[in-house]
């Protein structure tokens, strides 16, 4: 069987032009004069050619993920679409076209990410890469942090604060507002309406369409709650979480250290089964963590420092009877001893 080419075959540079010809063909059309200039430029050269290869098939994938998706509005699948593309900013498309880059360079395992990231969190006011954590301070005076993988868009008005979050998790301080305007955080779920607050608002990434959620945790004051498709809203007092859908709240309970964990670094677990603490540790890595099924329902428990992955699956392996198969460093596979 032959192995696809490993990723450090592929140019980062060369792999931004492909990349760029990837986008004009999307913005301005596949037309004569495009077609006669992007033969000469993989015929220029050998590296061209295989770059212009990967980038094809990473381009393939994403339209086959478009043809197979669900195309309502909380789809996670992303797309390149050329509609978006016209319609988008410079800087928008700057990104887009770094983004194909990555994907290229990394190949199925950089298409792994961006098949995950639609263009409306490419393109947010604010996102973070895998492994990066950002503190903002708002304009209001209020501060924001980001987790890894998240992307939010700030929508303030005359009459409220408004902030989309597209992907990931935002913990939120809220400062006074001396227009007394209310401090919204609007997930596909519904809305959180600060009350004097410190809290965490999440997407659930393990939950899709009908069944997604958001996690709420409130580590002082407290948040009002009301589902997307209507119903009683609910408070959120401090020291409590709860889980929201579109239609339902669930009863609140008491709020986890791994609610807010992930502020100061840490990701806490609690006889967490290795296959979900698995994904939990991937979003903080690039690349694919992989659990094996057999090991799976192991129960992990500890404090784990995100700023380190590697000695997090280190004291996996010290501490459970598993051991860490790394066939390179972005394909991790945790499987038996």
């Amino acid at each position: 069987m032959t192995s696809a080419h490993p990723a450090s075959e592929i140019d980062p540079c060369v792999a931004l032009q492909a990349a760029e010809w990837l986008v004009r063909l999307q913005t301005e059309g596949n037309t004569p004069t495009h077609q006669a200039e992007l033969l000469r430029w993989r015929s220029s050269d050998p590296r061209h050619e295989i770059a212009w290869q990967r980038a094809e098939r990473v381009l393939g994938k994403l339209s086959a993920g478009r043809a197979g998706a669900d195309i309502s509005a909380d789809n996670r699948l992303g797309a390149l679409s050329a509609a978006a593309l016209r319609e988008s900013s410079r800087s928008q498309r700057r990104m887009a076209t770094r983004l194909l880059a990555a994907a290229i360079v990394a190949g199925p395992v950089g298409y792994a990410s961006w098949r995950l990231a639609p263009w409306n969190e490419w393109s947010a006011d604010m996102r973070t890469a895998t492994g990066e954590r950002r503190e903002t301070k708002l304009a209001d005076g209020s501060i924001i942090q980001l987790d890894t993988g998240s992307a939010v868009d700030l929508a303030f008005s005359s009459s409220e604060r408004r902030l989309i979050l597209r992907s990931g998790a935002v913990w939120i301080q809220t400062a006074t507002d001396s227009a007394q305007r209310p401090f919204l955080v609007q997930t596909s779920e519904g809305t959180v309406r600060a009350l004097g607050t410190r809290y965490t608002v999440r997407m659930d990434p393990r939950s899709r369409g009908a069944a997604a959620r958001s996690l709420i945790a409130v580590q002082h004051g407290a948040v009002e709650l009301q589902p997307a498709k209507g119903g009683r809203a609910v408070r959120l007092d401090a020291g409590s979480q709860t889980r929201m859908t579109a239609e339902h709240i669930d009863l609140p309970e008491p709020a986890s250290l791994a609610a807010d964990g992930w502020t100061h670094g840490v990701l806490y677990a609690e006889k967490t089964p290795l296959g979900i603490f698995a994904t939990e540790l991937s979003r903080y890595r690039p690349g694919i963590v992989r659990c094996d099924p057999a090991v799976a329902a192991l129960p992990v428990s500890g404090a784990f420092q995100l700023r380190n992955t590697d000695e997090a699956l280190m004291a996996l392996a010290a501490s459970l009877p598993v051991k860490i198969l790394q066939r390179t460093s972005y394909w991790i596979t945790i499987g038996p001893r």
